[in-house]
């Protein structure tokens, strides 16, 4: 099957990955492979990328997951040469995660033990400006383990109002509020190691309260030098434009409940109950898509629509 914007000659292939599902009548992801293989180079791929950017949008905002397989993509230069053919617009991470530039728009995704998981979640989910769309490469896939699971986020909320009306409520009405502690500097013995000063890019205390208010943001300081940061009145769920009024699960109550360096509780004070939260995890794990990261490929996520995380690896 081909696949392309009409008034252009340059196509993809549509193809298959073992673990796609089909939601609501939509392949999920979809997979894109060069049309002939003489067309898998970078060049040929950028060329097909700008002369179809609408289709590819439209792809996008439809299956929520498109990915790019086959083509030849190698490394950092040539990944960032993919980002930069979409022509959207660049965002600064704001987050837990210790990450690395590495060339331009290209980060790595954690500077963590690669024995830990990265809990699902909504990319930069409690910060008010956040990005719609997020872009993964492989450049070198792992023997075991690091894939990037991820869930339509509608089909957790639809599940967990089905078990957990009343609570899913109370929730909802009430907002929830997050707390996370942050030392001073990155430290990489963690996933979410992220130090306060590389977060909000500074290291003058007065600053770091005044961008954190800007992302809507209390910071407390602590006696080691680290912060408490304080995220009131977050939503549980949203609903947004051409998503067919479906509710999201707009919310990291499983990634940050009860944990050593978090909380969620909900916004007046009042306990999340564990046992809807360990239920919550669950679900997401039932309705997650999972596929095996192969050389080359790069993934783009509609992140308004889609929980991600990574799962450990392990290399040789």
């Amino acid at each position: 099957m081909e696949a392309m914007h009409e008034d252009h000659q340059f196509k993809f292939r549509v193809g298959e990955c073992k673990g796609q599902k089909t939601i609501d009548g939509e392949v999920v992801p979809m997979v894109l492979n060069p049309k002939e293989p003489h067309l898998s180079d970078t060049k040929s791929l950028l060329t097909t990328l700008k002369a179809n950017k609408g289709w590819f949008e439209d792809t996008l905002l439809k299956n929520s997951a498109v990915l790019l397989r086959g083509f030849d993509v190698r490394n950092a230069e040539d990944f960032n040469d993919v980002v930069e053919a979409f022509g959207w617009d660049d965002i600064r991470y704001v987050g837990p995660a210790p990450r690395t530039h590495v060339h331009k728009r290209v980060w790595t995704a954690n500077e963590g033990p690669l024995s830990e998981f990265i809990y699902y979640h909504h990319e930069m989910v409690l910060i008010k400006e956040f990005p719609t769309k997020v872009i993964l490469f492989c450049e070198l896939p792992p023997p075991e383990g690091g894939e990037t699971p991820f869930v339509p986020s509608f089909k957790v909320t639809e599940k967990m109002v089905g078990e957990f009306p009343e609570e899913v409520r109370e929730m909802e009405e009430k907002g929830l509020s997050y707390a996370f502690f942050a030392p001073s500097k990155n430290k990489t013995s963690s996933m979410r190691g992220r130090g306060w000063e590389d977060a909000f890019g500074t290291s003058d205390r007065a600053e770091a309260e005044r961008r954190g208010k800007a992302l809507g943001m209390d910071v407390e300081w602590l006696p080691d030098g680290g912060a408490k940061t304080i995220l009131r009145a977050r939503p549980l769920t949203r609903v947004f434009p051409d998503r067919k009024g479906r509710r999201m699960w707009f919310n990291t109550i499983v990634g940050m409940h009860g944990k050593e360096i978090s909380s969620a509780t909900m916004a007046d004070g009042t306990k999340i109950p564990s046992q809807v939260v360990k239920r919550c995890e669950e679900i997401i794990e039932e309705e997650s898509i999972q596929f095996k990261w192969e050389r080359g490929d790069s993934t783009t996520f509609a992140s308004d629509f889609i929980h991600h995380l990574i799962t450990p690896l392990f290399p040789d």
